[in-house]
C-alpha cells in the first residue's frame, strides 16, 4: 500500500487521514556536495528515510519540498530560498493540510544550516502538533570514523549515498579536505561568506566512506525517527 500523497486518489488520502491524521514531509535543499556527490544529496537522503518511515509507521507522506535555505558563495551555488521565504512557504503548506484535518506534522530535513533549521522550527501549526527532525542530529559517532559534526560531503553523506544510490557517487573524484582549529569551526558553522575555494565544496574525509557504514547510518536514522513518530509526542531533534 502506498502512503505517498502524489500516488493516491483523493478518497484514499481522506480515508488514511480519517484513520491516522498524521503527515510526514521532507524539506530539502539544493547545495553543492563536492565534485563527487549530486547537489540534491540532502533531499535524496531525507526523502529515502522519510519514505521508509512512512511505510513502516503507516503515515501519509507529502511530496518533498526540495528548496531550502543555503549558504552563499562556494564553488557552485544552486538556487535557494531566504529564511523568511521558506518559513512562509512551509506555513502555507501546513495551513492547507490543517484544513484537511491533519493533526500532527512531522517535518524531516538533512540540512544542518542554521537559518534553514530556524525557519522550520519557527513555523506555526495552529491547533495541530508539529515536530521537526534534523537527521544529522542523530548520533552515529559509533559508525563513522570522523566527527559527523564537522563534515559536509564527507564520510557520512558519501557513505549514505554509496548505500542508497551508488550510481550517483563518483568516488574517483572524491578528495578529503580538513581545515584545522578556528577555520574548521567557522566553516562548519557557516560563519564565513563562502567556503575555501580549495575545498571544492567538501569538508571531511569522503575517502573513508563505505556502503556498509551508509547502511548502518540509514538503519539508525529510520529506527530513531520511527520511534519518535510513533511516540505521538511533539519533538524537535534540530538544535
Amino acid at each position: 500500500m502506498s502512503y505517498a500523497v502524489d500516488e493516491l486518489a483523493w478518497p484514499n488520502v481522506g480515508r488514511i487521514l480519517a484513520d491516522d491524521p498524521r503527515l510526514i514531509m521532507t524539506i530539502g535543499a539544493l547545495e553543492q556536495h563536492g565534485p563527487h556527490l549530486p547537489i540534491g544529496t540532502n533531499i535524496f537522503i531525507a526523502e529515502q528515510v522519510t519514505r521508509t518511515v512512512s511505510e513502516r509507521c503507516g503515515i501519509l507522506r507529502a511530496p518533498a519540498f526540495s528548496y531550502g535555505v543555503t549558504v552563499s558563495g562556494g564553488p557552485f551555488r544552486a538556487p535557494g530560498l531566504r529564511r523568511k521565504t521558506l518559513h512562509r512557504a512551509v506555513n502555507e503548506l501546513i495551513g492547507g493540510w490543517e484544513d484537511l484535518f491533519v493533526q500532527h506534522f512531522h517535518l524531516v530535513t538533512a540540512h544542518r544550516y542554521e537559518p534553514h533549521l530556524e525557519a522550520l522550527l519557527m513555523t506555526a501549526s495552529g491547533p495541530a502538533h508539529k515536530s521537526v527532525y534534523d537527521l544529522y542530529q542523530i548520533d552515529v559517532s559509533d559508525v563513522i570514523e570522523s566527527d559527523p559534526e564537522f563534515e559536509h560531503a564527507g564520510e557520512l553523506e558519501t557513505s549514505l549515498m554509496l548505500y542508497l544510490a551508488p550510481d550517483r557517487v563518483k568516488m574517483d573524484r572524491a578528495a578529503d579536505f580538513r581545515p584545522q582549529g578556528f577555520a574548521l569551526r567557522k566553516y562548519t558553522r557557516r560563519r564565513v561568506p563562502k567556503p575555501p575555494v580549495e575545498s571544492r565544496g567538501v569538508l571531511g574525509s569522503p575517502r573513508l566512506a563505505t556502503r556498509e557504514k551508509g547502511a548502518a547510518v540509514f538503519d539508525r536514522y529510520v529506527e530513531v525517527l520511527s520511534t519518535a513518530v510513533d511516540s505521538g509526542i511533539p519533538d524537535e531533534l534540530a538544535g
